[in-house]
């Protein structure tokens, strides 16, 4: 037996990722554990997690790998202070206890992490090989174009690249500070967002808007070639020197200031997130065509924070020349720590790989799972009130008539998601024909911005009948936007021309109009038996029930709040809000059976999270 972990951390969203023979065993963010949202700590109880889940000791693994090379993180740093000195040094001075404390004597830091129990040495991969790694390895092709985009690794901000069986090759990339993943950030802090967390809600936002910055962007910002390669006129950016996105020459070019957190949305920012959204989907476009010009490859494989934009993803597969795509669900840092793991497996160590005809990344269920018995010792000391169903059946039934009577359901099941979405197993889900829904579930239940959009669940059979999804009919990880099907459109929408901004929520665009966004799209995930198992099963039943194959489905939290992680957070996440039913393994509980939260403890656990 030979056992890999691999870890992120230190940066952004750090995670643990156990690969055992080749077969990734566990895989989870230190945030689920912590609390804490993007937690970039050591991902000490990710690792714990992860060990016992293989039932393994830190001193049974036989490699550790980190998923970039500080070293060279640090070259940048320096080299990028000289450039910019004297303006770079108040950044400077900020950053270096970090560096001095942990990141430039990551393997001490590490050794400390695992408790000294770990003696052999550490492996370190560069971050867009990572990335490329966490993309190909679980991927369902046996050979594929790879393609990662982020804000920056070590130098390498887009890099490309193939895979072939068990071996991966990078052959390109671009490099800091011209980064498509910056410079959809840097609109993203310009727009009132946080940057690393926000950029979601820009793509989120853009509906609502006209690009009409599109020519601006490409005559002053960047200078886009035929490949997708380009260069930023840094003038109008300070990432590189100072502690904002954006320069006061780029708040004079798009006519003030920037919008400051929690004030209100303008036609402005509307527009800004429209234009930059249209520019980021033609850069990813052009970078995926010379990919395949290059490499002659008939699938993609994608990975990098850019990658999470699903709008373009969804371009890509419908107007790229690629025959299939494939996303890692894991796509920024975190999935880094699964990438490396592989990638010692495969790369370093010449272990053949083995192709699954749907994907290895098992649903990427790969987190925590709770033992019924656990679940209700935890809900017994709490004081609940709940049934427990001792029939499948009979209980995704009961939660099919639930949710067909429009109440607000939080569902809790199996091993937890690793990544950004939840997938069926710590999500809130409802009734996607009701009209009411989406305003009902983002400010009474997620406390977040009205426009938000929502995910539809859809059974795999089903798709076709709402949703195109041309030549691909899975999307088990809601990364892929897809066009509303016009028979499911609303055709008395005639007034939506006339509208603009959050007036566009006005209007009901489809039969399922909680999950419509106001340009008739939706992000949509596919729910098949073989992956999903009790969630496909409830999904049947509700199906059987209103004729419907489809939910809401968004991650079970509110915002700023990380995905919960445990019977203890989803029951306090249940009291603070006004989700009507908790679902948590077999035992379902109604609010209005529950000892009641105080409105001040109530007021306080979502104020903990407000801002994110």
């Amino acid at each position: 037996m030979t056992a890999v972990l691999g870890i992120s951390a230190f940066y952004h969203d750090s995670a643990a990722a156990l690969v055992v023979d080749g077969k990734i065993v566990a895989a989870a963010q230190e945030e689920r554990f912590t609390r804490t949202k993007h937690d970039p700590s050591f991902p000490a109880l990710a690792i714990d997690y992860c060990l016992r889940e293989a039932g393994l000791d830190a001193d049974q693994l036989d490699y550790v790998g980190f998923y970039d090379k500080p070293l060279l993180k640090f070259e940048r740093m320096l080299a990028t202070h000289l450039s910019y000195a004297p303006r770079s040094l108040d950044s400077f001075l900020k950053a270096m206890p970090l560096w001095f404390r942990q990141k430039l004597f990551l393997p001490r830091a590490m050794s400390r992490g695992l408790r000294g129990r770990y003696r052999k040495p550490f492996v370190f991969a560069e971050h867009h090989e990572s990335h490329a790694a966490s993309a190909f390895y679980p991927s369902p092709f046996e050979e594929a174009a790879i393609l990662t985009l982020d804000g920056v690794g070590e130098w390498a901000t887009t890099s490309y690249g193939v895979g072939r069986g068990h071996r991966l090759e990078l052959l390109g990339e671009m490099r800091f500070p011209h980064s498509v993943g910056l410079l959809y950030s840097a609109f993203t802090d310009f727009a009132g967002f946080r940057v690393n967390s926000g950029e979601y809600k820009l793509m989120g936002l853009a509906p609502y808007g006209e690009p009409v910055y599109v020519d601006l962007i490409y005559e002053k910002l960047i200078d886009l070639k035929p490949d997708g390669s380009f260069r930023m006129a840094m003038d109008y950016f300070d990432y590189c020197h100072g502690p904002r996105m954006t320069s006061r020459k780029f708040a004079d070019l798009f006519g003030g200031p920037p919008r400051v957190p929690e004030a209100p949305i303008t036609q402005r920012e509307m527009d800004l997130a429209a234009s930059i959204q249209q520019v980021t989907e033609e850069i990813v476009l052009r970078c995926a065509r010379h990919v395949f010009e290059v490499t002659g490859m008939r699938n993609l494989c994608l990975a990098g924070g850019v990658a999470l934009n699903c709008v373009a993803n969804g371009r890509v597969l419908r107007e790229g020349p690629f025959d299939a795509l494939w996303v890692q669900p894991a796509a920024g840092d975190a999935g880094g720590a699964l990438g490396v793991a592989q990638l010692i497996w495969h790369q370093v160590l010449d272990n053949p790989r083995t192709v699954e005809p749907r994907d290895s990344q098992q649903g990427s269920l790969l987190g925590p799972r709770f033992a019924q018995a656990d679940v209700k010792a935890y809900l017994d000391s709490a004081g609940a009130t709940y049934r427990e169903f001792s029939d499948e059946q009979a209980l995704c039934q009961h939660v099919a008539d639930l949710l067909a009577d429009e109440n607000v359901v939080a569902w809790f099941q199996g091993r937890m998601e690793f990544g950004p979405r939840a997938l069926g197993c710590r999500s809130i889900l409802g009734d996607a024909r009701s009209p009411r829904m989406q305003s009902v579930m983002n400010l009474k239940i997620k406390f977040r911005e009205s426009f938000r959009p929502f995910a539809p669940s859809i059974l795999e059979d089903s798709v076709s009948e709402y949703f195109e999804l041309p030549g691909q009919e899975q999307s088990p990880y809601m990364l892929l936007v897809a066009p509303v099907q016009g028979a499911r459109r609303r055709t008395d929408a005639a007034a939506a021309p006339t509208l603009r901004g959050i007036d566009k929520l006005r209007i009901q665009r489809s039969d399922v109009p909680a999950v419509t966004h106001v340009d008739y799209s939706a992000r949509l995930q596919t729910v098949d038996p073989g992956r999903h198992g009790r969630y496909h099963r409830l999904l049947d039943a509700f199906r059987e029930k209103t004729g419907c194959p489809l939910l809401i489905n968004t991650s079970f939290n509110v915002r700023g709040e990380p995905i919960v992680g445990s019977p203890a957070d989803a029951y306090r996440c249940f009291l603070a809000t006004d989700i009507d039913v908790l679902v948590i393994e077999d035992c379902v509980l109604r609010k209005s059976e529950q000892p009641r939260m105080s409105s001040q403890s109530a007021a306080s656990y979502v104020k903990q999270f407000a801002l994110d």
